[in-house]
């Protein structure tokens, strides 16, 4: 799937110092107690024990010795005014001095004001302080993110059951300064440019806002050219609109480029943070970031005259404006750098006013309330009974479709009048028991979240329902209905103990929040009833709205659309492909392989390679007749294609489309075992790929969109055809058929298998466009069979044995599956433990078998799709091996370090050959002392001059000598710097060096294709410090991997112009041949090496052993003093570092396509053979002259190629991977320092 990439690093860094730096307090020690100081009128309470205002900061041992309430019960709160606003970093509670009162669990409330609170949350919960455990200790909890407010309330959740509710409070943090503008909803800020036009290819505007309005335009600025940038706020949303030099899109047509948050017109901060590089754009509301790429042609944003800020006024009209203006505070406005509320404040000329703009944030005083519980939440308010008429009003927000709004005994026997919400539709009905029912319905999709504004009134017969300011009436006649006021009005559901005459609620509790209460005209103080004085509650919170989106993140997965209720969310998975809670799981196998097992044949299916991954399904065919299950996958064309007329400055350029990404082609590609192209190039007069050093004439584009010049049949790298290997090409001089430029039709065909460069993408021809120059290729479809992760098997064999992943997220969607064998009646398969919850799957027969390990064997194990390679991570975990086959996997102790388990028939040994390790179990370490002067030096096998007739089997050695993978390992230890430990060294004078510096870090030295030297330097610690240090080297391919004590410490991938060569010799300690060492190498040289070497390997090769071992037969050279000695028990290894790491058929109608073509343009035989009188004698007089300079030219030129040229034809694709004979770059030396 596409992705668009992100800011870069540095400009990321730079900005988001600038963003902190504007939104907080530089104060880097933000941890002073706040409330120590603070009047005893700054604490105040739901109620008291002693009557009074109770002071209840920390420690304080006088009067009551803290806070407790009058009753202990879930209703009561401990708050302190705090005086400002401050940053608030962490808090501490105690329980109430010499008593049995504390509280042992509790949550926090925020506020600016007093009113409207914001309840703190972690993890996008509501979290919960673990209070005290008795009166006198210190609970201190740091806050996992700071809080800007100025009042706080402390919420006892629970507290000690022998005592009551105690606590004495303490908040810490420090001040906090700002920038506030208030917008009064007629008003903005102009930022002027200091000329006409503003172009800027890198933007960043910051700021942080408040509103009760859920519409409203925060800043705006366009050009002429249609160049526009708008961040608004819609229904309660922001929506950011960025267009670059698109005149086509203009703002009062065009769709946001990107919107976030929901719930924004809460009174309560949200932060914005807009990023901009070019297109790249990320868009951050709090803690949800979109990234996007913006429309149109340029990279510039271009802005005539001014940014607008509140508002979009109308040029020449003061006053007016285009769109609804933002009404509210904005905070720390930042415009690239610039303060713009600092600016308006000190009335700089930059700045022009439009409207009231104040430079304090005004509060309203509204107390919101929210009914948290469907089936037990009411409010009750007092009306004035026998008024003649009623008139209720009231917003409120929900995410419910159901719930009873408001009921109400009418007096004057003139009925019940009941308000309720129902499919999300407003219903109103007035219901006497001898008449008919007086109803009104009106609205729709009122349960979206919204603020919605309500008001009934009944009076002189007549009944108007009022749904955000648009009036609705009944459809009955009301003329003779009579209407008087009730005694008792009942909000969001009814006391257990009343009649249906009293309070009627035919459908379930209202669960949501609402505010401006209203009843005959009067508004309704809340917090009188809170505090017990006014009407009566049940399960309300009151002075807050705790509404949540549940949709935001949205948890509905592969493009499942999300609603919700109030408790919960729901996801609609039509037409995903997947299915499940949150459309989770795959309704499609993994691959062909898993289809043929369930019985299917040949053809058609859709393949999900990473399951419930974020990749889409992809329709292949599965080829099962065969031996081998191939998987086609086909593209829009596999046939025959003709090409005249192209030449370098004309190529022709066809692109193949496969239906799909490119990230599901690589899925596939990665988990088969093998895959292939089939390329063709039919040919007269059009040359291939010209010589193995000139620019190729035809070429094609691989996955990572790079160009390759290589054709079917042969490695990567190398510039030639298959029959330029095995040298049959129609030409001696060319390495393919084509390239002998025939005026005749010949092909050059062969496979592509080099599975990192699948699959093709795109071919460019450059040679049809002299005469009688024709060309036609044909690629077929990417073929692939075996699958690597169904197969994927590990072995258990001690209880004990487990293997360790990284922990899986399943907070709202998991899959586990994999397939199992044993012999054992329990045993745990996975444990997933997170912080609080965990995930067990166990087998048990009788009782849970708990901590008791599996025994026996698992395959294809896939977590959330994710398919783990046991076998890999089997191999570097005791207990449990790869596979699952006999004994060796199955009983016993397994074979250490490189030795090999050979199964017997009642057994099994180990085989230390290939390991640097010997002992029944190839544990036994082989160690020396290396003295100064001393040098082991290991020689391998020189390669065989390459000559014409060069051998297979000399072939193979000079591939052995020039791996694709290089794995080393050494322990160490030394108090020696600078010393050298080990230096390899090539035919061609590249080295490799690991070395200890004389600030004792290590070095690892390579010098590599002419004479490029890589530095990789790990300076954690002085590793010449008398203590045994582990080394491991492994390169795979032109991917460096380096650890140092078990730890991970640099990740590198050479660039694809380094060439590795073979293998000359291996070193340890002393370099005593001339070799002209590099000045850093020589100077580590001087003394050698002094200390202890340990269980040494390279690849299979052991040559410290062999030096100690078979020092009479191995091709190893020993000068000065080797002790065979335990390092192990001449120091013992305690390293703990921080790690860094550094960053066959198919089913589309095959051709043959090996014979000249069919329909190609033949010429007339009689022209062809007068042409061929006419030249024939010039031939064979020039022949006897050109026979020998040609046979000369052509010894010479395959001397020089045969490295090109010859491979074994089962050489491994690992190996062709490392092969690159292009023409390399020289570049300087590089250095990395871990």
């Amino acid at each position: 799937m596409d992705s668009v990439p992100r800011l870069t690093s540095v400009f990321t860094l730079l900005f988001s110092g600038l963003w902190h730096l504007g939104l907080t307090a530089t104060n880097y020690n933000c941890d002073d107690p706040l409330a120590s100081l603070l009047s005893p009128m700054a604490f105040s309470s739901s109620s008291d024990l002693t009557g009074t205002h109770s002071p209840a900061q920390l420690n304080r041992r006088v009067g009551t010795g803290g806070w407790s309430p009058a009753d202990s019960n879930a209703q009561q709160w401990l708050q302190m005014d705090l005086g400002n606003r401050v940053e608030i970093t962490a808090v501490a509670t105690q329980g109430r001095y010499g008593s049995s009162d504390w509280v042992t669990s509790y949550s926090l409330m925020f506020s600016d004001t007093g009113r409207n609170w914001k309840q703190y949350k972690q993890e996008d919960s509501i979290w919960t302080f673990a209070g005290n455990m008795n009166a006198d200790s210190v609970m201190h909890h740091k806050l996992l993110h700071s809080v800007r407010a100025r009042f706080v309330r402390f919420v006892p959740l629970e507290w000690n059951p022998s005592g009551k509710i105690g606590m004495r409070v303490e908040v810490y943090g420090c001040s906090y300064k700002s920038d506030v503008a208030d917008f009064d909803g007629r008003s903005s800020l102009l930022y002027r440019f200091n000329q006409k036009l503003m172009s800027t290819l890198k933007d960043v505007i910051s700021l942080k806002f408040k509103s009760m309005q859920g519409d409203g335009v925060l800043f705006h600025g366009e050009g002429q050219r249609g160049d526009h940038i708008t961040l608004e706020l819609q229904k309660g949303r922001l929506a950011l609109h960025l267009n670059l030099d698109d005149s086509k899109l203009r703002l009062s047509s065009s769709p946001p480029s990107a919107t976030l948050g929901s719930l924004l017109d809460d009174q309560h901060w949200h932060s914005v943070l807009i990023e901009r590089v070019g297109k790249q754009v990320n868009f951050t509301v709090d803690k949800h970031t979109q990234h996007f790429r913006t429309k149109g042609e340029a990279d510039a944003l271009d802005i005539d005259y001014e940014l607008s800020f509140g508002g979009i006024p109308v040029p020449g009209k003061p006053g007016t404006f285009l769109k609804k203006n933002f009404h509210g505070c904005i905070e720390n406005l930042y415009y690239n750098g610039v303060n713009i509320i600092d600016l308006a404040k000190r009335r700089k000329h930059q700045i022009y006013t439009v409207g009231n703009v104040t430079f304090s944030c005004s509060e309203p005083q509204i107390v919101p309330i929210t009914f948290v519980n469907s089936s037990s939440s009411y409010l009750l308010l007092p009306g004035t009974p026998q008024i003649d008429g009623v008139s209720v009003s009231f917003q409120f927000r929900t995410w419910n479709k159901d719930g009873l709004l408001l009921s109400t005994e009418l007096s004057e026997g003139s009925g019940t009048l009941l308000l309720s919400l129902e499919g999300g539709t407003l219903r109103l009905v007035i219901q006497k028991v001898t008449e008919r029912a007086a109803e009104i319905l009106t609205g729709g999709n009122l349960h979206d979240g919204l603020w919605h504004s309500v008001s009934i009134t009944a009076r002189r017969n007549r009944i108007t329902l009022t749904l955000d300011n648009k009036a609705a009436f009944p459809t009955q006649d009301t003329s003779r209905v009579q209407i008087y006021s009730g005694n008792s009005y009942y909000f969001g559901g009814c006391p257990d103990n009343l009649t249906d005459s009293q309070c009627l609620n035919p459908i379930k509790a209202f669960q949501g929040c609402m505010r401006l209460i209203f009843i005959d005209n009067q508004p309704k103080d809340l917090i009188s009833v809170q505090q017990g004085s006014l009407g009566n509650f049940s399960d309300l919170h009151i002075d807050l709205c705790s509404i949540k989106d549940r949709c935001l993140p949205n948890y509905c997965e592969h493009g499942g659309s999300c609603s919700q209720s109030w408790t919960t969310f729901y996801c609609n998975c039509s037409d995903t492909g997947y299915t499940g809670a949150t459309c989770h799981n795959s309704i499609y196998e993994q691959s062909c392989e898993v289809y043929r097992h369930q019985g299917n044949t040949a053809g058609f299916f859709y393949i999900d390679s990473d399951g419930s991954g974020p990749l889409a399904p992809l329709q292949v065919y599965c080829n099962i007749t065969e031996d081998k299950i191939w998987t086609s996958v086909q593209h829009n064309n596999t046939e025959l294609t003709h090409v005249r007329g192209t030449d370098p400055e004309n190529p022709y350029t066809m692109t193949l489309d496969y239906g799909s990404s490119m990230e599901q082609l690589e899925a596939v590609i990665d988990g088969s075992e093998h895959c292939e192209q089939e390329v063709a190039y039919h040919c007269r007069k059009s040359r291939l790929l010209n010589t193995p050093d000139g620019t190729p004439f035809t070429w094609w584009i691989g996955r990572s969109n790079e160009r390759h010049p290589y054709w079917g049949g042969v490695p990567p790298g190398v510039q030639q055809c298959d029959c330029g290997l095995d040298e049959s090409c129609l030409d001696i001089q060319h390495f393919c058929n084509c390239d002998a430029d025939k005026d005749e039709w010949t092909n050059d065909t062969g496979f592509l298998s080099f599975k990192d460069h699948l699959p093709v993408t795109q071919i460019v021809i450059t040679d049809t466009n002299r005469s009688n120059s024709e060309a036609a290729w044909r690629i077929g479809p990417l073929r692939c069979y075996g699958d690597r992760h169904f197969w994927n098997a590990v072995s258990f064999y001690t209880e004990a044995s487990y293997l360790h992943f990284p922990t899986f997220h399943a907070e709202f969607s998991a899959d586990i599956s994999f397939f199992f064998k044993t012999t054992a009646l329990s045993g745990v398969f996975l444990e997933n433990l997170g912080i609080k919850d965990f995930i067990r799957l166990e087998i048990s027969w009788g009782t849970s078998s708990r901590q008791k390990g599996f025994l026996g064997c698992i395959r294809s194990l896939h977590l959330n799709g994710q398919k783990l390679d046991l076998e890999e991570r089997a191999k570097v975990t005791s207990g449990v091996r790869p596979g699952c086959p006999g004994h060796c996997s199955s009983y016993g102790s397994i074979c250490h370090n490189g030795g090999q388990c050979v199964e017997k028939h009642s057994g099994y040994f180990c085989d230390c050959t290939n390991s640097p390790c010997e002992g029944p179990f190839c544990k036994k370490e082989v160690s020396a002392v290396f003295e100064s002067g001393t040098s082991v030096t290991y020689m391998f096998q020189e390669p065989y001059p390459v000559t014409k007739n060069i051998s297979l089997s000399s072939s193979a050695i000079y591939a052995d000598a020039a791996p694709s993978k290089e794995n080393i390992a050494f322990s160490f230890v030394t108090a020696q710097a600078p010393s050298l430990l080990l230096y390899i060294n090539s035919s061609s004078q590249d080295f490799l060096a690991v070395l200890l510096c004389k600030n004792g870090s290590l070095q690892v030295r390579y010098q590599l294709s002419k004479g490029e030297i890589h530095v990789f330097t790990i300076d954690v610690e002085n590793f010449a410090n008398r203590r045994m240090h582990r080394l491991k080297i492994n390169r795979e391919g032109r991917e460096l991997t380096i650890q140092m004590d078990q730890q991970l410490r640099l990740s590198y991938n050479f660039s694809p112009e380094v060439e590795f060569r073979a293998i000359r010799s291996l070193t340890l300690g002393k370099v005593t041949e001339n070799l002209g060492l590099d000045t850093e190498v020589a100077k580590a040289n001087a003394m050698g090496f002094i200390g202890c070497l340990s269980s040494v390997q390279y690849n299979h090769i052991a040559p410290l052993k062999a030096a100690l071992r078979h020092a009479t037969i191995a091709p190893v050279t020993i000068q000065g003093t080797l002790t065979e000695s335990s390092c192990g028990s001449i120091v013992n290894s305690d390293v703990n570092a921080v790690t860094t790491v550094h960053s066959s058929s198919d089913p589309f109608g095959k051709t043959d396509e090996k014979e000249p073509l069919t329909n190609a343009v033949r010429s007339d035989s009689a022209i062809i053979g007068g042409v061929i009188a006419v030249v024939i004698f010039i031939i064979f007089s020039i022949i006897g002259i050109m026979t020998r300079f040609l046979y000369q030219h052509k010894q010479s030129h395959r001397t020089n190629q045969m490295k090109e040229k010859e491979y074994p034809e089962n050489l491994d694709s690992s190996f062709r991977n490392d092969i690159d004979l292009q023409n390399t770059v020289s570049e300087c030396k590089r250095e990395y320092f871990i």
